[in-house]
């Protein structure tokens, strides 16, 4: 006991983790290991290292001479101990592949390997002959896996040399593999040929991985297509199960067949015709994407050259393809979502991983590849250097990205070899990464130092991955003067319009504007120029966007604030690059006051204003203005503009649902109202030298009566008021006031205008434009009609003298819900009325299932139904008496009077109409009430609603299905049919 204690004190000092399990290791190894034990404390894991030789010794003691006659292979041996416990069980089943460590020169592995599966390597067509082939070939396979594992670990080869020989060696395999499906299939009809794709492809194989491959066919002379395609597929799929099946010797990997044409839908074998034939007229952008890699690895040679000389051709030219643009940002989104989707400690898939640099160099040479052969590499560190030879690629970038992916890949293999299983995981055990550490040369504090080192590189690529698209694009433009190869004009135009500018050259000039100079200005441009591109490229107009960061930055450029706001605060940068390039409508708002970016940096900002606290603000804006009615209500203008972006910025967010933005922007536009008739009045008062004589109120109707404005809405409003002496004076009065507020809400400003539309007024336009109360009693005793009964329900106070607001309500109240609701003639008159407002209002050559408010199933089908149960039952229903459309709706399911099923139907397709006409005003910039006919704008429209880049169709058919159900809705709860 003293002599294991003691034992296990100096292996302690000696540095294995476990010393009283090295010492009983040792001993129960029972042979003399203490020459060797120094030797093993260099090892990554010393203690695993000291485990597998333990074993080894057990089993073969003799080995142990080779290991102490011959450094080299002491070295490489334990190097792979301390790293890769499978490799270890591999060594202690097969002891005599020690002596593969100490051989200068192997012969190439096919010739290795085929000759271990029992065929010739000179026979055009090699045939297995050994009768357990499977294991022959895992055997073979994974001796020359330790070799090239003990050069790696010991530093002898780079990450290319490694991965080029990973790759050649299961190329090797897949021709082992195919000798056995030969002897087991025949394929005396038929030439197979099996191309690499992916890592394989490139020769930048990792140790373990599924290898992606498709295979190609041709009938010999003579054979029949179809029945040597047949022959073909069961060589193939034999080929396959070569490399899968499970054996006393486990497993190669799995061969995918994924990448082939339809995928696993398509069949597993085609002819070279009908492959070209597919890639012409079928692939995706991604399919050319992966053909990049495309390299012969086994099989036919010439077959397999033709086939990847063949899709060169198309590759190169994918950039010109229709939708080359929406390809590359729909594979630019599926990145970013993989990305979120997985930890940070996925080295493959997780920010900063393999994964982003990998894509971003392949989509570079997709872009750039067609006009420069030079770029026309497989492996992504030589195209890499080869896009930064150009000038494609940052030089400073290059080296960074090289560096990051280096290590990464160094990692990776570093996790496989432990286990030989497939992962990207990186571990949170401290002896994981130790081992990780110590194999990566760091000794003094392996998991600190490999830690530190690791989420270096991963966030230096991520950042760089960020900008690799665009920061080229500056050097292009801004004359810098750099020692380094520029993108030239033509190529940085290519790059923006493959991620998706309309009008490249356009974009450039804009850039050139943004950075051309040394001031401090151009400078930090350069620097958030590269994110915000990016974002401009994943919004619906990447070309509205820069335009109006330009002019923006035109405007505020030399203030302090506004560059140093956009460095430093990435949600304002991100946010405005979205608004940017969604909305001309809130680009145009900004315009004026380019200050309202300071509110883009937090949701909290963005939240809607309470009504009260904006008529604080726009009394006090008044007040300042002292009796100059036209400032005082550009002031109030200027605030409804701030409060306007302030809506439309939430919206494009997703900050707000579409009932609540109707509230906002109808409380804006009253608050507007009331402080723009505070200013008539008192205007008319000074002018008259004397108090108005009238008490006056502004009466919503309409969709802002509803509460349901939009971003175009006009006020529709009823001017009422109430004489305090004579009529006739009090009339004149009114009447002035009325005329000055709409004057002063319409006057030509920077500031959108607010239009007055009184039109909704008894005799419409014939009538008086202001009416006393005693007048609009009178005149709905005698003269109203349905349509007006139907006006009024969404009649309310909006400005004014609130008491005279509520007497108004009160008259209307008679009117709108009528005792003992409406005649069944009054309900044939709505109905007669509705079914000719669809013939005769809507306008020449629209579709009338495209348009929102006239068509079936659109705005004004879903508020018929919701009025004409109004004024049926609101009488005896109170819970009705509401101005609102969708609180109608609900409040009738409430009653009973509507089912709650054709309530969700008709709610969701006045919803949908509604979001869609906003859109339209926030996308365009002008109103507009129809789906767009032009497919651009439609896409727009259809990114700004939440559809992807390609969703398009997506939309149309939403719309269509949603209005064709909400019209089933309006043909039963409306004309009872």
């Amino acid at each position: 006991m003293p002599r294991i204690e003691s034992t296990a004190a100096r292996l302690a000092k000696l540095g294995f983790a476990d010393g009283a399990r090295a010492a009983r290791l040792v001993e129960a190894a029972g042979v003399d290991l203490d020459d060797l034990l120094p030797a093993l404390v260099g090892a990554a894991d010393p203690d695993l290292a000291l485990t597998s030789l333990t074993r080894l010794a057990e089993r073969d003691p003799a080995v142990l001479d080779a290991i102490r006659a011959d450094e080299r292979v002491r070295g490489r041996l334990l190097a792979v101990f301390g790293v890769s416990a499978a490799l270890g069980e591999h060594v202690i089943r097969h002891p005599g592949h020690v002596g593969l460590l100490a051989v200068q020169d192997l012969p190439d592995p096919r010739t290795d390997l085929l000759r271990a599966v029992g065929a010739e390597p000179a026979d055009s067509d090699p045939r297995a002959g050994e009768a357990d082939a499977l294991v022959a070939l895992r055997v073979a396979y994974r001796g020359r896996l330790l070799r090239l594992a003990a050069l790696d670990l010991t530093g002898e080869l780079t990450l290319n040399e490694v991965t080029g020989e990973l790759s050649d060696l299961a190329g090797a395999a897949l021709e082992g593999a195919l000798a056995i499906a030969r002897a087991e299939v025949g394929d005396d009809d038929v030439r197979l040929a099996v191309i690499g794709m992916g890592k394989c492809g490139a020769r930048e194989l990792n140790y373990i991985s599924d290898v992606d491959v498709i295979f190609v066919a041709e009938p010999r002379d003579g054979a029949d297509e179809t029945k040597a395609l047949r022959t073909a597929t069961r060589l193939a799929q034999a080929t396959m199960r070569a490399c899968s099946a499970a054996t006393p010797e486990g497993a190669l990997w799995e061969v995918d067949a994924g990448l082939r044409p339809e995928g696993r839908s398509g069949p597993l074998v085609r002819t070279l015709a009908s492959h070209l034939a597919y890639y012409r007229r079928w692939a995706k952008t991604w399919e050319f994407q992966a053909l990049l890699k495309a390299r012969p690895v086994a099989g036919d040679s010439e077959l397999g050259e033709a086939y990847v000389s063949a899709v060169n051709e198309l590759v190169w030219s994918a950039a010109t393809r229709p939708n080359f643009v929406e390809d590359v940002q729909a594979m630019r989104r599926r990145v970013e979502e993989h990305v979120r989707a997985e930890g940070e400690r996925e080295l493959k898939l997780g920010p900063g991983g393999l994964r982003d640099i990998e894509f971003a160099v392949q989509l570079l040479q997709l872009v750039h590849g067609r006009l420069d052969p030079l770029l026309r590499r497989r492996a992504t560190l030589p195209a890499l250097a080869a896009l930064s030879r150009g000038g494609y690629v940052g030089r400073d970038d290059s080296k960074s990205l090289a560096e990051a992916y280096t290590f990464l890949r160094q990692v990776e293999h570093l996790l496989q070899l432990h286990r030989l299983r497939r992962t990207h995981l990186l571990p949170t055990a401290p002896e994981d990464l130790r081992r990780l550490g110590r194999a990566l040369g760091t000794q003094t504090d392996p998991v600190g130092e490999f830690t530190a080192r690791w989420k270096r590189h991963a966030r230096e690529a991520r950042r760089l991955h960020e900008k690799l698209f665009y920061r080229p694009l500056l050097q292009a433009v801004a004359r810098l003067p750099e020692s380094e190869a520029r993108l030239s004009t033509t190529a940085a135009a290519a790059r923006l319009q493959a991620l998706g500018y309309v009008d490249p050259e356009g974009a450039l000039r804009h850039l050139a504007a943004l950075t051309t100079g040394v001031s401090r200005r151009a400078a930090i441009q350069r620097t958030l120029l590269p994110v915000m591109l990016g974002w401009f490229a994943d919004s619906p107009d990447p070309d509205a966007g820069l335009l109006g960061f330009r002019q923006i930055s035109d405007k505020l450029g030399t203030t302090p604030w506004y560059l140093r706001l956009l460095r430093d605060e990435t949600a304002v940068a991100a946010r405005l690059a979205r608004v940017l390039g969604t909305s001309r409508y809130a680009t145009g708002l900004l315009m004026n006051a380019p200050e309202a970016v300071a509110m883009l940096g937090s949701d909290e900002d963005l939240a809607p204003r309470p009504a009260d606290a904006l008529l604080g603000e726009l009394s006090a804006a008044v007040s300042r203005h002292g009796g100059g009615a036209e400032p005082a209500v550009a002031a109030v203008r200027a605030v409804r503009r701030r409060e306007l972006f302030r809506t439309a910025v939430a919206d494009v967010s997703g900050l707000l649902e579409i009932e609540r933005v109707g509230v906002v922007l109808s409380a804006l536009n009253d608050v507007t109202i009331q402080a723009a008739l505070d200013v008539s009045l008192a205007k008319v008062a000074a002018e008259r030298r004397a108090p108005v004589p009238t008490r006056f109120a502004v009466i919503a109707m309409g969709r802002l009566g509803g509460m349901e404005c939009s971003y175009a809405s006009d006020a529709d409003v009823m001017f009422v008021h109430s004489p305090l002496g004579d009529e006739r004076e009090a009339t004149d009065a009114a009447f002035a006031v009325a005329n000055e507020l709409r004057r002063l809400l319409a006057l030509p400003a920077p500031d959108p205008p607010l239009i007055v539309d009184p039109d909704l007024r008894p005799e419409g336009r014939q009538g008086p434009l202001v009416r006393t109360l005693a007048s609009y009693r009178a005149y709905y005793a005698r003269w109203s009609s349905p349509w007006e009964s139907q006006a009024l329900l969404r009649a309310r106070f909006s400005a004014g003298d609130a008491a005279l607001g509520a007497e108004f309500a009160a008259t209307a109240d008679e009117i709108r819900y009528p005792a003992g609701g409406l005649s069944e003639e009054a309900v044939r008159e709505i109905r007669r009325l509705k079914a000719r407002m669809e013939a005769e209002r809507l306008p020449r050559g629209a579709d009338p299932a495209l348009h929102t408010k006239l068509g079936p199933g659109g705005l004004s089908d879903v508020e018929w139904v919701a009025q004409l149960l109004q004024l049926r039952h609101a009488h005896d229903r109170p819970t009705l008496r509401t101005p609102r459309t969708l609180q109608a709706l609900r409040a009738a399911v409430a009653e009973r009077l509507l089912d709650p099923a054709d309530e969700a139907i008709l709610a969701e397709a006045w919803s949908f109409a509604s979001r869609i006409r906003d859109a339209i005003m926030l996308v365009k910039g002008r109103p507009g009430d129809s789906v767009p006919a032009d497919a651009r704008e439609r896409l727009r429209l259809a990114q700004t609603l939440g559809y992807p880049p390609d969703g398009s169709e997506d939309f149309l058919d939403d719309y269509r299905r949603v209005t064709r159900r909400a019209r089933q809705v309006v043909e039963r709860a409306f004309y009872g049919s």
